[in-house]
């Protein structure tokens, strides 16, 4: 795919955005990625966004991980746990996933962050327990939520960083500041299990990717120390979470009908 100079520019930027939205949420960079490619960068086609952005997204996330693991969010043993049961569900997702339609895929996309986006906003003044670790009790229960989000990850192709801190919270009751740091373990497996899927069938952009990384390394800095702030205040990460999400997903739907002609029927 050859793209004009001012796309990849405005890839650079996109790329900024997103690592300051995996910093700042530990997630949401992958619902931003795939529709910034789409209809402000002009990525022609659905499959090919979605496998560019999970490797994007994946190196981002790793970037913005070395940031959360000095500030201590990360829960190791946690996120390792999520994330061998997320890998084995992320191919699995991503391989049913390119049998998919493109604009379907997304419309299925944007519901799904509607129903992740209502829960997170409703529990948004849980403070969660700071100790909460994983052990043999809670196990099974993290394996099956990662398991379950890594489908979802591989099918919508995105790191699913969205859906992997609301899992941890569900999973071990642990603060949404460690969801978030914890996450970022998940979202780099997740999203390079995809995109190496993806690029296997020739749907990625090694040089777009680059340069949304580029940018990415600089906006996940900023958002990484944002977090630390906003979390002081109770409620406020969780709403922002929610909001993002409300947002992109129905910009989302409105973008996937008008492309099937739905709004014109």
């Amino acid at each position: 795919m050859i793209l004009e100079p001012f796309q990849y520019a405005l890839g650079a930027v996109s790329g900024g955005l997103v690592g300051f939205t995996l910093g700042l949420f530990g997630g949401g960079g992958s619902i931003l990625a795939v529709p910034l490619m789409m209809y402000v960068v002009g990525v022609p086609s659905a499959h090919l966004a979605i496998g560019t952005s999970a490797l994007a997204v994946a190196a981002n996330a790793f970037v913005n991980l070395i940031g959360h693991a000095r500030l201590g969010n990360v829960k190791w043993r946690c996120a390792s746990i999520y994330s061998v049961a997320g890998v084995v569900g992320a191919f699995l997702g991503s391989t049913a996933g390119k049998l998919v339609d493109g604009q379907k895929l997304l419309i299925l996309f944007a519901l799904l962050m509607l129903v992740v986006g209502a829960m997170m906003l409703r529990k948004r003044n849980a403070e969660g327990n700071p100790g909460a670790q994983c052990s043999r009790e809670n196990a099974p229960k993290v394996i099956g939520f990662g398991a379950l989000t890594g489908v979802f990850s591989g099918f919508f192709g995105i790191g699913g960083g969205f859906l992997i801190v609301p899992g941890l919270i569900a999973a071990t009751g642990m603060p949404i500041l460690f969801a978030i740091g914890s996450s970022l373990v998940a979202v780099t497996a997740f999203g390079l299990t995809t995109a190496l899927n993806y690029a296997v069938s020739g749907y990625a952009d090694f040089l777009l990717a680059a340069i949304f990384i580029g940018g990415g390394v600089v906006g996940g800095l900023l958002g990484a120390f944002s977090a630390n702030h906003l979390s002081e205040r109770k409620g406020a990460l969780n709403t922002l979470f929610a909001l993002m999400i409300f947002a992109v997903a129905f910009y989302m739907l409105y973008r996937s009908a008008d492309a099937l002609g739905l709004l014109t029927a």
